[in-house]
């Protein structure tokens, strides 16, 4: 293997590898919810507050990462992420009340959300010809850790006997010893990204080039929206975002009481929707070569067909499950492949002295529509059904897949 070619992606892997970690401890406890509720003896409305407030900090740390890394650089703002969501894991070494754990989550949420906005300004500038493809490796690594998370959760709550004689050691519940390893590694990780990648950098990637006047204030940030491209552009991935969180929320319970399906193929199905996540490494790709716009209305379209199909297969003359099995399989192409394109197109977009924080004011938004769908959807499905409900998810898609391929248009 040539080694030059290894050190020129060292910065993309490390970079991937925090991220990994952060979605690895993110979907790490939702599967820990029952073994939770048996440790502390709560709810489920607690510890699903608890976990809405890992994601609400998350999301709310998107705009100020990115707005500190235009100031002080990416390389510092990464790594102090990483070093605060590695602390706050080590933290749940220790046996403690409900409450601290829920405050300790608010921890990692800050630190984990400190990293996507600025990684993506980072690798498009690491890799300005390739930016596509990077980020579509990044994200796809990311989307590994969501599928790592529940087989680690088993791995330490149903532990081997070597294993759960070592567990045994630590203070509590042996689902503690999961959040110990990940906070070693996260330090590892942080220390390793700050001591390898600043060497590794081009001039001005961390921070861009020098500017002249005042740091950029919160009024410059939402002047970016002025621009009637970025905003109808914006507005294409704030409806696409709801439709795929609106989904991700409802699928498996979507296709066992709308399709009739059993659990246990609802959720195979559902698996299958992550299990495609290696897309983003091709549509990234493509984007390089063909440009931005023809991939995501291809990928957009593509997934609103999918979620047309979805609700049409289960009418009076539903789908069998192989039917509904590939439009949920093309829901997950779709959706996937548009993201690695959206991230790369924004950070293009984006006057270079705003990246880090007009990227960071845009994934808000997405999160926030993400956040809101889940509820429209369950509200919708009280009210009318859940075909109803996923039908309003379609149009949502279809109307971004417009939206882009009118900015294709009159590029």
């Amino acid at each position: 293997m040539n080694l030059g070619r290894v050190r020129e992606y060292d910065v993309l892997v490390l970079t991937a590898l925090i991220w990994f970690l952060g979605k690895f401890v993110r979907y790490a406890f939702p599967p820990l919810f029952e073994p939770l509720q048996a440790s502390y003896g709560v709810s489920n409305a607690a510890v699903g507050a608890a976990f809405s407030g890992f994601m609400a900090v998350y999301a709310l740390l998107q705009f100020p990462s990115g707005a500190i890394a235009d100031r002080i650089g990416a390389v510092r703002v990464i790594a102090a992420g990483a070093a605060v969501a590695g602390v706050g894991a080590l933290s749940l070494i220790f046996d403690t009340p409900f409450a601290v754990l829920a405050a300790v989550m608010l921890v990692i949420g800050a630190g984990t959300g400190a990293h996507k906005t600025v990684a993506v300004r980072l690798l498009s500038r690491v890799y300005p010809v390739r930016t596509g493809r990077a980020l579509g490796a990044h994200d796809t690594f990311g989307a590994l850790g969501g599928v790592a998370a529940p087989a680690a959760v088993t791995l330490f709550v149903a532990a081997p006997p070597a294993l759960a004689a070592l567990l045994s050691r630590l203070p509590g519940a042996d689902w503690r010893g999961l959040f110990v390893a990940t906070g070693v590694v996260a330090l590892a990780l942080a220390a390793a990204f700050s001591l390898r990648v600043p060497g590794r950098l081009p001039a001005d990637a961390d921070r861009g080039p020098e500017r002249e006047g005042p740091d950029p204030s919160a009024r410059d940030y939402l002047a970016l929206f002025e621009d009637r491209r970025l905003a109808a552009f914006v507005f294409a991935t704030v409806a696409a975002s709801f439709a795929y969180n609106g989904a991700v929320a409802f699928l498996p319970l979507y296709l066992s009481r709308a399709a009739g399906l059993s659990s246990a193929t609802a959720n195979l199905l559902y698996s299958a929707l992550f299990a495609v996540t290696f897309v983003q490494l091709v549509s990234g790709d493509l984007s390089d070569r063909l440009g931005r716009f023809p991939v995501m209305v291809a990928t957009l379209a593509l997934a609103a067909a999918a979620l047309v199909g979805v609700v049409a297969g289960t009418g009076e003359t539903g789908s069998g499950p192989a039917v509904l099995g590939a439009f949920v399989v093309a829901f997950g192409l779709g959706s996937h492949g548009f993201r690695p394109v959206r991230a790369a197109y924004l950070i293009e977009a984006l006057p270079d002295r705003l990246a880090g924080g007009g990227l960071g004011v845009v994934r808000t938004l997405l999160m926030g529509a993400g956040a809101l769908a889940p509820a429209t959807v369950g509200a919708v499905a009280d009210a009318s059904g859940f075909r109803p409900a996923f039908g309003l998810l379609a149009g949502a898609v279809a109307l971004a897949a417009v939206v882009a391929a009118g900015l294709w248009a009159t590029e």
